[in-house]
């Protein structure tokens, strides 16, 4: 099984970076092949630039590469803290440049959008670990 796991924290000492390194050698230890990406590590950019919006658009080697890997995956475990109610801006960057259409999904032949989605991604599992520092109720 080939996974893609995703680390959005900035803090190398996080308790997510301890669950992604966790996830990882479990991973490999079961003979899984990973494709690892700590995108603070990687200093991934987040912003979608407009020429990048269309299906056909020209991507940039790191997106590229994102997205053949998600497209080669079967599975997909992403590990960020909530912040605000939210993933990292980072996360969300990461979301919006690669589950892009051609990759992620698409629409049926004359749709322009209004229609539902027809999945594209082999992944057929996903985790999703999400912390949140919240204080003990009391």
């Amino acid at each position: 099984m080939i996974v893609s796991l995703i680390l959005a924290h900035p803090d190398p000492l996080s308790f997510n970076h301890a669950i992604a390194q966790k996830a990882l050698d479990t991973l490999e230890n079961n003979g899984h092949s990973v494709y690892y990406h700590d995108l603070y590590q990687e200093h991934f950019d987040p912003i979608l630039p407009s020429a990048e919006i269309p299906k056909e658009a020209h991507l940039t080697d790191t997106v590229a590469q994102y997205c053949d890997e998600l497209g080669h995956s079967d599975g997909v475990v992403i590990v960020h803290p909530n912040w605000w109610g939210q993933p990292p801006a980072i996360l969300k960057g990461w979301i919006d440049r690669v589950m892009r259409p051609g990759v992620a999904y698409e629409f049926e032949e004359n749709d322009s959008g209004e229609g539902i989605p027809i999945g594209l991604l082999r992944a057929r599992a996903a985790i999703v670990f999400n912390t949140a520092n919240t204080p003990l109720a009391r």
